[in-house]
Parts: C-alpha cells; structure tokens; sequence
C-alpha cells in the first residue's frame, strides 16, 4: 500500500505539458479545422469535430505502439497521417511534409490556460518545478519556448528520450531522480486520471489531477490522486498560501 506523501516534505512539483498546463483540447480543434479547410480535406470528413475525433483515435493507437516500443516516435507520427488520409502508400517524406502543414495550423492556435503563470508566479519561491510528458523531448521543448515558459522548469524529461511513459511508475521515478528527491517530495500534476493521477499516486508522488471539465469521474481514496478543477486551487492543496508564498497555518 502506498503512504501518502507528507505536504510538509514536498520541494518540488513535476508538471505534465498538454492539457495542464498547454491548451491543447483547443489548440488541436483549431488548428485540425484550419488544416482540413487549407487541404480541401473538410467535405470528406463532415466536419472539423468528426475528423478530430478520428484523429484522436488514431493518435492513441499509434502512440500505443510507440509505448509498446513497436514504432518509433517519427514511425508512429508518420503512421497517423497515413491511417488517417488511408493512404497507406505514402512516403516518410510525403508523410513529413503533411504533418509539418498540420503542425503550423496547429501551433498557430497554441496557448497556456489563464490560471498557469498565476499559479508559477505563486509557488516559484516555495517548490522546484520540472516537466514529465508522454512525448518527445523536441517537441515539448519547443513548445515550452514558444509558451514563453520554459526558464520555469529546471527539467524536462519525455517519454520518447527515457524509454518509459506514464503511467509506468518508473517513468515517475525518473523525473525524481533527475531532481535528486525521493517520490514522497515531489506532487506531480496531470489531466488524465489514470496515466496521472493514478498512475503518480501508485509511484508514491503526491497525485494532484487536475480536472479542469469535470469531465472523468474517479473514485475519492486513501493515497489516491487529489482532485482540484483549478489550478489556482494547487497552492493550498500543497499547504502553501498563495498570497504569501508561505505554509497555511488552515488545516
């Protein structure tokens, strides 16, 4: 059985990227919309919502096989544009060179949520603070810089780079060793409720799941992840005002 990490012992707070902190729901809606419209792609599909939805699916088989170390992480990439347009003939290059149209409608629409820089400004003298995704490390990296935000992490660590993804405990333990802090110091912060919130608690992190839609429901217990619908809410859940930068003295 797990302990639950004490509040008082965490130092540092490791973030997932997309859908935490990186508006990533929006920015792929957005971005897929303007992309089938400059392919003349959006007719077949009916619409921007059905195409990304299919989309989607086609993401978490391939990034399943990515995980499964059956595909590399451009294999996989190149695998979604061809299962998608159900052009199985392309090549890497032709596959590239799509994805890389997609990605400028997509980046173009890319954004952090209101409540990020608040809570960073708020915890930046209480907590160290370090980057743990199921991607790539370009990518991410990229993404941070572009986000204006990544001198806020002293680490970022990807799934593709360590050979293990969340919710894999090891892919957890990682991240802390590259901070040099044991589990039960570090909170960990994600959107998924298994692959983060489940997936850090059962490592021995302190699991904050952030679940901005109330969308999931996921049962309340001992040494499982904490629930916030804000991330104005972290400070107090990891026992520190956010007006002051110091303990709360409420319990």
């Amino acid at each position: 059985m797990t302990t639950e990490p004490v509040l008082s012992e965490v130092r540092a707070v490791l973030w997932d990227v997309d859908d935490t902190l990186f508006d990533y729901t929006t920015a792929d809606r957005t971005g897929m919309r303007a992309h089938l419209l400059a392919e003349r792609l959006l007719e077949r599909y009916g619409d921007a919502e059905r195409a990304l939805a299919h989309w989607r699916r086609i993401t978490d088989e391939q990034w399943a096989r990515f995980a499964a170390g059956e595909a590399t992480f451009e294999q996989q990439r190149r695998d979604r544009v061809r299962v998608f347009l159900g052009r199985p003939e392309l090549s890497d290059a032709e596959a590239e060179a799509w994805f890389g149209r997609y990605l400028r409608h997509y980046e173009a629409a890319w954004a952090l949520f209101p409540d990020v820089l608040p809570v960073l400004d708020a915890l930046a003298a209480s907590h160290r603070h370090a980057v743990l995704s199921n991607s790539n490390l370009q990518v991410q990296e990229h993404k941070l810089r572009v986000l204006g935000v990544r001198d806020r992490f002293e680490a970022v660590l990807c799934a593709a780079e360590l050979g293990v993804s969340k919710p894999a405990p090891e892919a957890f333990h990682a991240a802390c060793e590259a901070l040099e802090l044991a589990p039960r110091q570090v909170a960990y912060v994600g959107d998924h409720p298994e692959i983060d919130g489940r997936g850090a608690a059962a490592a021995g992190l302190l699991s904050v799941w952030i679940d901005r839609g109330g969308v999931y429901t996921l049962g309340d217990a001992e040494g499982g992840p904490r629930r916030i619908s804000s991330l104005a809410e972290l400070p107090a859940t990891l026992g520190t005002d956010s007006r002051f930068g110091a303990p709360s003295t409420f319990r």
